[in-house]
């Protein structure tokens, strides 16, 4: 068993995996509803067919990520090698993305299909096996803890990057011309990300080889669906998407036309709550050493929605300080649930491994990876539904009905995903007593861990054909 200590290099090249996706992601919660809408000019409507459109494409493209990740192996290893190959075409299309053509408003709104439909392939193909990798670095719980913690941590400084530095890089260098301007800012974070994926490559090693059982992808999909603690964490996923995209997505939408703010005030409202969440991460990780993780889970995604009703009603137009307080309080007790929530999965699978007597890794990975940009593409397609359903109009000032929808879509909508989130995870079982006992053997019914990986060793590897 590898259970050697990761360096600290290795640790800082695992996380900067995570701050080059979080160049993308960061971009899509908090910046591409606001830059179709003021600064490419899709009409709202438009704009949420499309993302609601092009998560279709990840019902195909997730999984097979997934299973793709479980065949292909290399001299580099099984999941690295990617972050080699697609990191200069993922930071193409980053670019692309966040570039402005001057067409027609009908060619334009190709050029935004061709292009969301890329910068989501090449988001597919480096974040399945950046999100496995950390199951063949080492087998040491706490390493993995540890790298874990390295990798929340770069995955918000990246966040913080992107809602900080994009708004007043976008104003700064567009000199008037804010098309300009956000296609070189977030040119400059395309550049980032790419290097950061060379870099993890470089910086990282797969030690572990885990026995791939090659199951035909029904047969996958008959053990997922036989494994009801990933279902409810699949459930879990979209519904909490749904509110954190809703949230993020109209922060700056909020920043702009209820509080009546320049790009200093919308980069400082989105820096708030990523700065929030940046502190989430710290004390998730010490509040979990003394109180059970799911039960944290459960009951801070509750209090989301308390504190978000009273936002709603407390804040008024242009109250700066109150907003920034009350957002900074709901951005931290959102993200308690970030790391327990990854580690909940590696568990849930565990959980069905020791139900079913078989593994379903790649595909439980790639499907919980499909999950949330589920919820990502119903929630786009919300923020642009209920952008037209309260009348905003782009750089114009906003009626009052307009107002309130904004405010609505930022406070009460996302609280009421969220309390959902947190009724689901009471169907969540899995607390910190029950995994150790599900180690030790003490679950009836289901075999323990380690049973099932020594009997994955002594399997001759013909009694796996492969499944095409």
């Amino acid at each position: 068993m590898h259970t050697r200590k990761l360096t600290l290099l290795e640790k800082i090249g695992y996380g900067s995996g995570d701050a080059a996706v979080n160049v993308v992601i960061s971009a899509m919660f908090l910046i591409i509803s606001f830059f179709y809408t003021d600064i490419f000019g899709l009409d709202p409507k438009h704009m949420g067919i499309m993302f609601l459109l092009v998560r279709f494409l990840d019902a195909v493209t997730d999984p097979l990520m997934g299973i793709i990740t479980d065949k292909v192996e290399t001299r580099f290893g099984r999941y690295r090698p990617w972050f080699l190959w697609l990191a200069i075409p993922f930071g193409i299309s980053v670019f692309l993305t966040f570039s402005t053509p001057d067409f027609d408003y009908n060619l334009k709104l190709v050029y935004a299909y061709s292009t969301y439909i890329l910068v989501t392939l090449m988001f597919t193909a480096v974040t399945i096996p950046y999100i496995s990798l950390i199951s063949v670095l080492t087998e040491n719980p706490q390493e993995r803890l540890s790298a874990n913690g390295y990798r929340l941590f770069f995955a918000k400084v990246a966040a913080f990057a992107v809602s900080i530095v994009v708004p007043i890089l976008a104003e700064s260098w567009g000199k008037g011309d804010m098309a300009r301007g956000y296609q070189l800012a977030m040119g400059v974070m395309a550049v980032a990300g790419t290097l950061l994926f060379l870099f993890c490559f470089a910086t990282t090693t797969e030690r572990v080889e885990y026995h791939v059982d090659k199951k035909p992808f029904l047969t996958q999909v008959g053990l997922l669906l036989r494994n009801d603690q990933w279902m409810v964490l699949g459930a879990v996923c979209i519904v909490g998407t749904i509110g954190y995209v809703l949230r993020n997505s109209v922060a700056a939408y909020y920043a702009k036309y209820f509080l009546g703010g320049d790009a200093k005030l919308i980069s400082t409202f989105l820096g708030t709550g990523v700065a929030a969440a940046i502190l989430a991460m710290v004390a998730s990780t010490w509040i979990t050493k003394y109180y059970c993780k799911i039960k944290m889970f459960r009951y801070t995604q509750l209090a989301v929605f308390v504190l978000s009703v009273i936002m709603y009603f407390a804040v008024q137009p242009g109250d700066v300080a109150l907003a920034l307080v009350l957002y900074f309080l709901i951005s931290f007790i959102v993200d308690l649930h970030a790391p327990v929530f990854w580690s909940a999965i590696a568990e849930a699978v565990d959980y069905g491994h020791a139900k079913t007597g078989r593994r379903v890794a790649g595909l439980a990975f790639g499907l919980i990876s499909f999950c949330q940009k589920a919820g990502m593409g119903i929630a786009g397609f919300g923020v642009g539904t209920l952008l037209a359903h309260y009348g905003f109009v782009a750089n114009q000032e906003q009626t009052p009905y307009a107002l309130k929808g904004i405010a609505l879509m930022l406070c009460v909508f996302p609280g009421l995903f969220h309390a959902g989130m947190g009724g689901l995870m009471f169907l969540f079982k899995i607390t910190d007593q029950y995994y150790n006992d599900l180690k030790e053997g003490r679950i009836s019914g289901l075999k323990t861990i380690t049973e099932l990986k020594h009997a994955e060793e002594s399997m001759p590897h013909s009694d796996h054909p492969e499944s095409f």
